[in-house]
């Protein structure tokens, strides 16, 4: 078993949702100020920055864990990572490829890309 801070696509109501729907769901958490929440179109990624960005946090099995990788394509398109929340350490997946001129989400939320 493993912890998990999905930050896009893969929270409640989003269409990856789906691959994590039988797994525990334990919180929201916004990270430290240690990253940028970028806009990749159908998508984001997270780079290292100065932003906190808004995530949700699942326990999830070994198969749930491969699962997300082939998604996030790592690792190819993302790394997987890992950073400490207030339910322990967890993995989290982080952008590889270039973000130089890719628009930021000023607000650090997802769900806030277009307006809040």
């Amino acid at each position: 078993m493993a912890l998990v801070w999905v930050y896009g696509t893969l929270r409640r109501g989003e269409s990856n949702h789906g691959v994590l729907r039988d797994c525990a769901y334990l919180g929201q958490w916004w990270s430290p100020p240690v990253f940028y929440l970028v806009d990749l179109g159908d998508y984001p990624g997270i780079v290292s920055g100065q932003q906190s960005v808004l995530g949700e946090l699942y326990v999830v099995d070994d198969l749930t864990l491969a699962l997300l990788d082939e998604l996030e394509e790592v690792p190819h398109e993302y790394s997987r990572e890992r950073l400490m929340t207030p339910w322990g350490e967890a993995c989290y997946y982080h952008y590889k490829m270039e973000a130089t001129g890719l628009a930021a989400i000023a607000s650090g939320d997802w769900r806030c890309r277009f307006v809040c």
